[in-house]
This record gives structure tokens, C-alpha cells and sequence, in this order.
């Protein structure tokens, strides 16, 4: 997943502001206890970030 396409799933399920939101204040136990904003800086593959926020705030699977 390019991180063009991760940014317009985090748009589309939460919204461009609480996206935002999410991306920086919202704790990922899955990405090392790092938020969605410090994985991808960090690295971690948009994909892997992606479903982490879809574990966490109960996402469909079949919008994963």
C-alpha cells in the first residue's frame, strides 16, 4: 500500500480532522507502542499501520 492510499482510507473511515487526529494522538500497541503518524515516519510499512488502526477501532475486515 502506498502511503497515498493509506492517508485516503484514514480519510474516508474517520474524516479529515479526526483522521488527523488519530494519526497523532492515538496509541498503537501492534506498531510498537507508537502512534499511526511516528510508525509510518519510522517506517513501518502503511499497510501493516493500516490494519493496526482497523484492529484497534473495530474496522470491518472487508474495509481492510
Amino acid at each position: 500500500m502506498r502511503l497515498t492510499e493509506f492517508h485516503e482510507r484514514v480519510t474516508h473511515r474517520f474524516g479529515a480532522a479526526y483522521g488527523a487526529t488519530v494519526l497523532t494522538d492515538h496509541v498503537l500497541a501492534a506498531v510498537g507502542g507508537r502512534t499511526a503518524a511516528q510508525a509510518i515516519e519510522d517506517g513501518v510499512e502503511p499497510r501493516d499501520v493500516w490494519r493496526a488502526l482497523c484492529v484497534d477501532f473495530d474496522v470491518p475486515r472487508d474495509q481492510w
